[in-house]
């Protein structure tokens, strides 16, 4: 069974978990990225960053190459902003709606301020989907590393390779 891990990662945490899940699943990796950055520092990076996330904004992605024919799991990751997923891995689900339809679907969120479970519900919704494959919630693993972190990302991988 192939997999994919399709992540957008502001502060590094995401892609941290990213690396750890493609390590135990042998998945690949396919980090998005918007054509223009989002601000990454002070205030300005959760007012800009919670406003585009509650107005369901779809930035342009940077160029990316996937094809879901290849994958029998998809694997999203992305931090909480607002209680939602992030924009650019909004743009990514709708430009890829057709692909994704009937594939199996796991995800993993990293969040500091709470609304995980919200983000996680958007997500199905935006899927199409009643229950995912996996669910992961994180709190600041790269920022914040504590003892259960690796034994929480070893359980989810596990449940994935059922």
């Amino acid at each position: 069974m192939k997999s994919v891990i399709v992540y957008y990662s502001m502060s590094g945490n995401v892609c941290m978990v990213a690396e750890e899940v493609a390590k135990h699943l042998g998945a690949d990796l396919l980090e998005i990225k918007p054509v223009k950055a989002y601000p990454d520092k002070g205030i300005i990076k959760f007012l800009w960053g919670g406003k585009c996330a509650v107005m369901g904004e779809t930035p342009k992605l940077e160029p990316y190459t996937f094809d879901a024919e290849g994958y029998d799991t998809i694997i999203f990751g992305t931090p909480v902003w607002a209680s939602n997923i992030t924009p650019p891995l909004r743009s990514f689900i709708k430009e890829n709606a057709d692909a994704l339809n009937g594939k199996r679907v796991a995800a993993f969120v990293c969040y500091a301020g709470g609304g995980a479970d919200k983000a996680i519900g958007k997500l199905k919704a935006l899927l199409g989907v009643a229950t995912l494959a996996g669910e992961l919630i994180l709190v600041d693993p790269k920022d914040k590393p504590q003892a259960e972190h690796l034994s929480q990302i070893e359980a989810f991988c596990h449940s994935l390779a059922d």
